[in-house]
């Protein structure tokens, strides 16, 4: 096995630009060696690149079926290849499904660069979308709907005050009053499914802070609830607005501890996450924060629909907690996505904290 050798590549301005892609990308030179690996080939593969420079490509890739040929015929025929679902696989790592493409050039030593797509990121990014699309969709639908519910409803409201003065009978009195109940309930109803959609006030943050405000006010509505912390406090400040930010994690933290019909296990868990895209943009650093609790788990037949208004897992429940935890953090450029099984519900946000690459 050759030794590491220096590789000043980009120190000297040669290649640089690969510094900022958001692809994975592998510089190798003529005898498969690797030369440099940009930030998103560290991330992807989960290694420093000081650990690699010089050694051989397979001890990076394994090897995959068809790749050392394609690799031969890149630098014997200057032919590009595109290699489709591609499994690789480095000593201590698990396996990774990729596309990769192969382009020959011949400058500064360099022979192949080497792009890495992880299919089921692209699935995922795509799926992601997909859902966006919908969720705004269903959305802007619920909003028009609330304006056009919340305007006969204070007509309504209005006739029952005037209806109930001119009752002289005590228990028609009474069905009076249940109107106006019922109309100022739906009246709130009405005006949390529009409340999403208020100017944010962003302002920079502390998350930890956020969450132990969080913590307090759960405890004090679930007292019997265990409620830890496991948190990065090595996270820089975000830019957020405040009350959003809080309304949103309380959603998700009082929806936990009602599925632990409050005397179970609730886990809050902040880390940093690289190289995150987010709403189409792509970030260096995003905070990742998990709610895991102990609970039974969301029903199959609601998993897919649990973020869309008036879906509920729960009796009684009103549907708006988890669409309008989605709709600040949305707000935020950030997202929300769930993991369930019996046992286990897993709720992960994921908040842009740096600029764009």
């Amino acid at each position: 096995m050759p030794k590491p050798r220096s590789t000043p590549l980009i120190n000297n301005g040669l290649f640089a630009g690969i510094e900022l892609l958001s692809t994975a990308v592998v510089l190798v030179d003529a005898d498969l060696c690797i030369r440099h690996l940009n930030p998103s080939a560290e991330n992807l593969f989960a290694i420093s690149r000081h650990k690699l420079l010089g050694m051989p490509l397979s001890l990076l890739l394994g090897k995959p079926p068809g790749l050392a040929a394609a690799l031969d015929n890149a630098l014997h025929s200057n032919w590009s290849y595109t290699g489709q679902d591609m499994t690789v696989a480095h000593p201590n790592a698990d396996p990774i499904r990729l596309d990769c493409t192969v382009s020959p050039v011949d400058s500064a030593g360099i022979r192949l660069v080497l792009e890495f797509r992880p299919i089921d990121a692209q699935l995922r990014v795509a799926r992601e979308e997909q859902l966006l699309q919908q969720q705004q969709a269903n959305r802007e639908l619920i909003r028009n709907l609330a304006h056009e519910i919340k305007n006969p409803l204070g007509g309504i409201r209005g006739s029952a005050q005037l209806l109930q003065r001119e009752l002289g009978d005590a228990q028609l009195r009474e069905f009076t009053a249940v109107i106006i109940a019922e109309a100022d309930r739906l009246n709130e109803l009405m005006s949390r499914l529009l409340s999403s959609h208020c100017m944010m006030r962003p302002a920079p943050l502390n998350i930890h802070d956020v969450l132990e405000r969080v913590r307090r006010l759960i405890l004090a509505e679930f007292p019997a609830l265990d409620i830890r912390g496991d948190y990065d406090l090595s996270l820089p400040e975000l830019s957020a607005d405040r009350e959003q930010l809080i309304q949103a994690i309380l959603n998700i933290v009082r929806n936990a501890a009602q599925a632990v019909e409050g005397a179970g296990e609730i886990l809050l868990r902040t880390r940093v996450a690289r190289q995150v895209t987010l709403a189409k943009r792509r970030y260096k650093l995003a905070l990742e924060l998990q709610v895991i609790d102990n609970g039974p788990g969301i029903a199959t037949h609601i998993r897919e629909q649990i973020f869309y208004p008036l879906v509920s897992g729960r009796a009684g429940g009103s549907g708006l907690g988890l669409s309008l935890a989605q709709g600040f953090i949305e707000q935020h450029q950030g997202m929300i996505e769930v993991d369930s099984r019996p046992g286990r519900t897993c709720f992960t946000i994921l908040l842009p904290i740096s600029d764009r690459v």
